[in-house]
């Protein structure tokens, strides 16, 4: 444990930019390579047969429209750049592109248990939430702006996320992908726990005392 625990030295990067960068290129490409999304994307018939297992990884760099591409890369900006200056870019690129990965390998496994094969998932959500969830952790007496208007405290604002994408992944049709960004908030609430050794209810039950 004493070795899963170990932190790196401390540098300032600015991997979200990069991060940022990287998704707008994967885009652009995109845009103008249809198929390629079929590649990069994750889509379970082609990782069972034809082992495209690079997908668990680069699924997370691909968009379906140029509105879900901006919403994720926002959520990055305003979330993932406090927590990377908190816990430097070592340890920010380790939790995002592992929970990231993480999440894909996961959901590849329920959607192929649950027959649904020819699934592309692309999208930063699943990592974003998980995000968003380290940002609650490490700043648990923030105020976050709901629509720009409502001010809900972030730990509350990430278990009524948890609650609602919870509950929506049994709503069929909607095209989000709500099992994905629950697994984001499930895999990054275990890195918490083994690889910074805290309890995210504990901290949020001491806020104010």
């Amino acid at each position: 444990m004493n070795y899963l625990r170990k932190p790196f030295k401390y540098t300032y990067k600015n991997a979200v930019f990069a991060i940022a960068l990287i998704n707008a290129a994967v885009f652009v490409l995109t845009s103008l390579f249809r198929n390629l999304s079929a590649y990069l994307g994750l889509v379970p018939v082609l990782v069972i047969y034809a082992q495209t297992y690079w997908q668990f990884f680069t699924y997370q760099f691909v968009h379906g429209d140029f509105f879900h591409l901006t919403f994720n890369m926002l959520a990055l900006f305003f979330f993932g750049a406090p927590v990377e200056r908190k816990i430097g870019t070592k340890e920010f690129l380790l939790y995002y592109l592992l929970i990231g990965t993480i999440d894909g390998a996961l959901s590849f496994f329920v959607y192929a248990a649950t027959g649904f094969y020819n699934i592309t998932l692309v999208g930063a959500s699943g990592a974003i939430f998980g995000v968003l969830l380290l940002y609650a952790v490490i700043y648990p007496n923030s105020v976050i702006y709901l629509w720009g208007l409502v001010p809900i405290p972030a730990p509350l604002l990430i278990l009524g996320y948890a609650v609602i994408e919870l509950i929506s992944i049994f709503s069929v049709g909607d095209g989000i992908a709500h099992l994905t960004h629950f697994i984001g908030l499930l895999a990054g609430w275990a890195y918490i726990r083994i690889r910074f050794g805290i309890k995210p209810l504990k901290v949020w039950n001491s806020m104010g005392r």
